[in-house]
Parts: structure tokens; C-alpha cells; sequence
């Protein structure tokens, strides 16, 4: 038997409902989540305290580990009442076939998150990934960003997913960060501020709840939280001045979550190995009383060992919700926490107040993206939906305005197209979008390819054969699933680019991360060089858009690179 669901009834024509559903979409996220609601009260008051504290947690969820664990994750739902899921990866029709199933497993509905910092392509097959925040930190026009925003909130809705754990307003100043990077705006503050409200304006515009991460900031960090607590040994003044600086403008722009990263802060809170996501201190004296956030709060996963290290068992689930955090994700061991903070409760160990409120927010968050009516995903052309081409069109849009031309200008870039030219991809094993593209525009040209680990022979071979051309143009590729700082090259190939730069009249184009560009010594050398941020095909059209003079450089170095390369840098033509 089904276990009764708090769903408002479906009834055609009825004025209060459509009056109900249409104050949500035109409300704010954050006024929603403090305003008085008469659903959210009626559900509130149907619960008992074990199904409440159950509304605070987010299990985790897959599409591609077969269906024993989908039925393992489908039992959770059913038997503890969880909050909702953070589906991982898998595909889209699979995804939306088991969201389905997984509300009618709900008594109350369940709220979807994901995390989406570039599109459902973060974590799905199938869909479309847009570019890297730190490629979109190069982009002078943020109404690109916001386009952005409303074209992932579509796509997030179109699947039934209601929360994205993104953007992320971490401030990147450390090349060496093992787990933001990429995944940053860049390392100047008042850069990732504003393209972070960009984006996050633009996804809730489009009724997709936002959450920033990670507060108070993860940019300065040498350790990932996944693995082990980092400690973030800075001044409160640095800390409020550089790290907090987005989220508190995020705040002010009135974004509707933000999420508390894993990272111990001597300055905030002096207790030992604690993390920050299970310090009052921090979560509720600074984020919610100093900074007046009044949104939802969000742990990081509880999973990650930065904070189960030192607090097994439920033990962290327990003191993130004492510290004030709303939303608690994936849970190591979700029925021990829930016993765990009912005993809390029951103790007095919270007051009456600050509970019911923390419950009443999921569910007016629940209420805001219209699961008081939830209706089944439809999978008939959901695959075409969610690869429509007017995305398509965004994708190249942005990478159009990221390219960053930070060396040369137009004559050394176009060169002469009937010259004997070279193109040369590095890092590859076959024939890449800029070389098939690039040779469009010169067609007495070679195409070579250098893998990462080119056996030495061979690259002088290619060097000796080089000689016969008058002009080359080298594209670096990481080709990676995710960029690093440093590229995975070989020490001989990473000589060969040197050489290749000290030709005359060499142009580089550089898909990879940014960093990446520090550990080639003697790239500066070259006759252009075009930062492109990212492996993507879009990317490699944009690049031979600028060579070939059909477009302009216009994106600007989110980042400090070494000496010659630094933040803002670019070169106008």
C-alpha cells in the first residue's frame, strides 16, 4: 500500500491553485523561505518529529549502478522520509524514470538536487555541458553568464531536478588548489562576485533554487576536503575582506542557499580538527547572524573525509545540524544522525524555535519549486530537449568571448594562408576540431600529431621536417576529464613546445587550464599565444575564429599565471 502523499490535489479550473502556483513562481526564493505558508504548515503538522528530521537529509542517488542499489536508495525514501536526493552520475531518461519512481515512494515530495556547476553535463550523459566557471571568468559580457543561468535552469526543471549545488563564489588564489581550480571564477573577488550573481539570477529567474559554495571560502587551499580537513590559517580581516567578499555580496543580492565547505578555521573557531561545518561559531554567528543570511543552509557532503575523519557515525550529521546548517547531504549514516538528533531535540539541546524553522524552510523550498503539484518528468523528447540547439548556440556564444589573446596582434596571428604551414596538435592521439577547422584557412598546410608521450626519435623527426614550412601553429590539449594545474605531458614533449615557441612565427593556442601555461617555460617566447582555457571543440572553433580574423580576442585572464600572464591581462586588436 502507498503510503499517503501531502500533494495538492490536481483540480482543473480552480482559481485558489493556479493564484497558489503562480505566487511561487514570482516570489523570490528568498522571501518564499521566510514568508508564512499555509501548505507548508499543513504538511509540517501531519509529520511526526522522526519524519521532520528526516526532511533536513539528502541521500545520495545514481542511474548507472543497476537496479539493486536503485531499490537499496528507493528503500531509504521509502522507510526514513528523507528530504530528497543528489542524483550523480548516470543519464538523463534513466534519471527521470527513477525520479519518478522515487516520488511516488515519498509521502512527502522529494526535493531533486544535482550538482550542475556547468549543466547537467557535470554529472550526465547526454546532455550539455556548458563551459568551466574559470572559462566563464574570462568573459567581459556578464549577460552572457546570465543566459547562461536561464538556459541550466531549464534544463535542470525539464528533468525534475529543483536544486543546483552551484555556482561556486570561491575565490581561486591558490594555482596549486587540488579541488576548485577550474571550478572558480578566477582569483580576482570582485570578478567571481559579479558572474557569480549573474549566474545564480539567471538560474533562479528560470525557478532553479541555487546554492553558493563554498562558504566561507575553499580558493586558498592545498588539500582536498574529499580526502582530509584543510585549515585555512588566515586573519579574520583577510578572510572578510578576500574569501567572504562573493558570498557576501551573493547574499546582498539575495540568493536563496549557500553552502559551508570542510575546512578547519583557527581565526573563526579554535576548536581543534573541527570543521567548519560543524561550528556555530561560523555557521550561524557569521553566515546567518553577521551576514543576515536568512536562506537555505547547506553542509558539503558528509561523506567527505574532511569531515568524517574526526567525527564518525553520525557524530558530524549531528553537530552540522546544531551548528545551523538546514540541508544535510549525503549523510555517511543517515538513520544513526536522524536517532542521533532526535535525542538532541528531546534534550533541548536546540530550542523549539530554530527547529520547526529549519523544517518549515525545506519545505517552503519544496513549496517554491512547485512540488506542492508535482507531476510526473516526461521522457518524450527529453533527449532532444535538453540538446536543443539554441544551447548549442550559448556554448559557442561563450567560448566566443572567453579566448584570450595575450600575446601577439592580428599580422603574427593571420600570418599568410598560402604559405607552406604546419598545425601541429600536442597532447592528442588523433586529428583535432582546430586543425580541421584551422585548415579551412590554409590550405597548403600539414597536419601533426604529438601524443603526451612521444618518444624522442620521433619529436626530432618532426622538428627536422618542420624546417621545410614557413610558418606553424601549435595547439596544447588537455585532454583530461577534469584540468589540472600541471599537464600530464612528458618532460621531452613539454621541451618541444619551447622549441616550437622559439620558431619564428609561431602561434600557440592553449586548451587546457590556465596554470598549465606556467609549467611550459619558454611558451612566452612565441609569436602569439591564446589562452582557451578548456579541451572543448567550441573552444577550438573560437580560437580559429580569432586566428582567421573573423572575430576578435575579447575574453581577459581570470588569473595570474606567472610573470609575464597576469590577471585582466589581454591584448586588444
Amino acid at each position: 500500500m502507498q503510503p499517503k502523499k501531502f500533494f495538492t490535489c490536481v483540480i482543473i479550473f480552480t482559481i485558489s491553485l493556479l493564484t497558489e502556483s503562480a505566487f511561487a513562481q514570482k516570489t523570490s526564493l528568498i522571501k518564499a523561505l521566510n514568508e508564512p505558508n499555509k501548505w507548508v504548515d499543513s504538511v509540517y503538522n501531519k509529520l511526526n518529529r522522526r519524519q521532520r528530521i528526516a526532511q533536513l537529509f539528502f541521500i545520495r542517488a545514481h542511474t548507472n549502478r543497476g537496479k539493486a542499489y536503485e531499490d537499496s536508495v528507493g528503500k531509504v525514501i521509502k522507510d526514513e522520509h528523507v528530504g530528497g536526493v543528489v542524483f550523480f552520475q548516470g543519464g538523463p531518461v534513466r534519471q527521470a524514470v527513477l525520479t519518478n519512481a522515487y516520488q511516488k515512494l515519498s509521502r512527502v515530495p522529494l526535493l531533486v538536487a544535482q550538482d550542475g556547476e556547468w549543466g547537467l553535463g557535470m554529472r550526465l550523459d547526454s546532455t550539455v555541458s556548458y563551459p568551466y566557471q574559470m572559462t566563464l571568468g574570462a568573459i567581459q559580457d556578464n549577460t552572457l553568464i546570465y543566459k547562461m543561468g536561464q538556459m541550466v535552469a531549464y534544463d535542470f526543471k525539464r528533468l525534475g531536478v529543483n536544486i543546483n549545488f552551484g555556482p561556486v563564489f570561491d575565490v581561486n588564489n591558490n594555482p596549486n588548489n587540488p579541488v576548485i581550480n577550474y571550478r572558480s571564477f578566477g582569483d580576482n573577488k570582485y570578478n567571481v562576485a559579479k558572474k557569480g550573481i549573474a549566474y545564480f539570477t539567471g538560474m533562479e529567474s528560470g525557478g532553479l533554487i541555487t546554492i553558493a559554495k563554498h562558504f566561507p571560502g575553499h580558493g586558498d587551499t592545498n588539500v582536498d576536503s574529499h580526502f582530509d580537513l584543510p585549515q585555512l590559517s588566515f586573519t579574520r580581516e583577510r578572510l572578510d575582506s578576500l574569501e567572504e567578499y562573493p558570498f557576501r555580496e551573493a547574499i546582498n543580492a539575495g540568493i536563496g542557499g549557500v553552502m559551508i565547505a570542510h575546512m578547519n578555521i583557527p581565526a573563526l573557531d579554535t576548536t581543534k580538527n573541527l570543521p567548519s561545518t560543524l561550528s556555530r561559531p561560523i555557521v550561524t554567528d557569521i553566515l546567518k547572524d553577521s551576514l543576515r543570511f536568512k536562506g537555505l543552509v547547506a553542509s558539503d557532503a558528509m561523506e567527505m573525509k574532511g569531515v568524517t575523519k574526526y567525527f564518525p557515525n553520525g557524530e558530524a550529521d549531528l553537530r552540522a545540524f546544531l551548528a545551523g546548517n538546514d540541508l544535510i547531504e549525503l549523510s555517511e549514516n543517515s538513520k544513526n544522525a536522524e536517532k542521533l538528533i532526535r535525542k538532541a531535540v528531546r534534550q533541548g539541546k536546540i530550542s523549539k524555535e530554530e527547529f520547526e524553522a529549519k523544517v518549515k524552510k525545506m519545505l517552503a523550498a519544496k513549496y517554491w519549486a512547485g512540488l506542492n503539484n508535482f507531476q510526473d518528468i516526461s521522457t518524450d523528447n527529453l533527449i532532444a530537449d535538453l540538446n536543443r540547439p539554441a544551447a548549442a548556440d550559448l556554448v559557442q556564444q561563450l567560448s566566443d568571448a572567453a579566448v584570450t589573446l595575450v600575446k601577439g596582434d592580428s599580422r603574427v596571428l593571420r600570418q599568410d594562408p598560402m604559405k607552406r604551414t604546419a598545425i601541429i596538435s600536442i597532447g592528442v592521439t588523433g586529428q583535432t576540431t582546430f586543425q580541421r577547422e584551422l585548415f579551412k584557412w590554409y590550405p597548403n598546410s600539414q597536419l601533426f600529431i604529438v601524443g603526451k608521450n612521444t618518444p624522442v626519435p620521433e619529436l626530432k623527426n618532426m622538428l627536422d621536417a618542420l624546417k621545410q614550412y614557413d610558418q606553424i601553429y601549435v595547439s596544447i590539449h588537455d585532454t583530461r576529464l577534469r584540468p589540472a594545474s600541471k599537464l600530464d605531458y612528458s618532460s621531452d614533449v613539454k621541451m618541444l613546445v619551447a622549441d616550437l615557441a622559439a620558431k619564428p612565427n609561431s602561434v600557440i593556442s592553449v586548451f587546457a587550464n590556465p596554470y598549465a601555461i606556467a609549467g611550459l617555460p619558454g611558451i612566452e617566447r612565441s609569436g602569439a599565444l591564446l589562452a582557451c582555457y578548456q579541451k572543448d571543440d567550441a573552444l577550438q572553433r573560437s580560437a580559429v575564429k580569432v586566428i582567421s580574423g573573423q572575430q576578435k580576442p575579447i575574453g581577459k585572464l581570470p588569473v595570474s599565471i606567472n610573470t609575464f600572464f597576469t590577471t585582466g591581462m589581454s591584448v586588444s586588436l
